[in-house]
């Protein structure tokens, strides 16, 4: 029986970082763009790497910012604004 091909959505889902592991991951970006012995292109690509992590950890960000949900003085629960 042969196995079934993973598709590029459920290798994405699988690769896909913590929002924790992200930052993480920005932090050894900042500091391997912090040495002054990188290249220019090292460095490009590292700063587009890094970008590109940024812009996904806002979109999440704004995802759970939304699910946030907030007591209010009468006991009631409403969205975080």
């Amino acid at each position: 029986m042969a196995a079934k091909k993973k598709t590029a959505e459920e290798n994405n889902t699988e690769n896909k970082l913590t929002i924790e592991e992200s930052f993480e991951k920005l932090e050894e970006i900042i500091e391997k763009l912090s040495d002054s012995d990188i290249s220019l292109s090292d460095s490009f690509e590292l700063y587009s790497r890094g970008m590109k992590m940024v812009k996904e950890c806002s979109s999440e960000l704004d995802v759970v910012e939304k699910k946030v949900m907030a007591l209010s003085d009468d006991g009631t629960l409403e969205e975080f604004e």
